[in-house]
């Protein structure tokens, strides 16, 4: 496993080994937190997060039933919104409504020279999907994305 920058903080990201895939989770003490540490890993697996400066925002909404199927719904938003841009997010604000996720992600195009973009992530998939409180209180959203 491979903790991320903020280890010593609340909320966190790190990946976690799966096949040829990569698992992404987001760990917080809100499932917002949580949800939003789980977009940066998603970014993580692309390039240095910190690399990626937080210079035009960019609206998401979704809706699904569960946090499970929202959590997917979110990761996959921000794929298409990362490959209609071209852009790369290194910074999440994420709000629930009921069954409705409202976000805004803020980042910049993509700059291969400084962003050196590893690889591409095609999508979240629904290995490993979970979204939960462990016995510390902290919520942990993760799933395997398609890579």
């Amino acid at each position: 496993m491979q903790p991320s920058r903020s280890e010593t903080q609340q909320a966190s990201w790190e990946h976690f080994p799966h096949q040829a895939d990569i698992g992404v989770r987001g760990i917080g003490v809100t499932k917002e937190a949580a949800f939003e540490q789980a977009g940066l890993a998603m970014t993580a697996v692309i390039t240095d997060v910190d690399s990626v400066t937080p210079a035009q925002s960019v609206s998401i909404v979704c809706e699904a039933p569960d946090a499970e199927l929202l959590l997917v719904d979110w990761l996959n938003a921000l794929v298409y919104e990362m490959a209609t841009r071209k852009m790369l997010f290194g910074r999440f604000a994420v709000h629930f409504s009921d069954h409705s996720l409202h976000a805004t992600a803020w980042g910049e195009p993509v700059d291969v020279a400084r962003h050196q973009p590893a690889v591409e992530v095609k999508g979240a998939t629904y290995t490993e999907l979970s979204v939960k409180q462990d016995n510390q209180g902290r919520w942990i959203a993760q799933c395997v994305v398609d890579v």
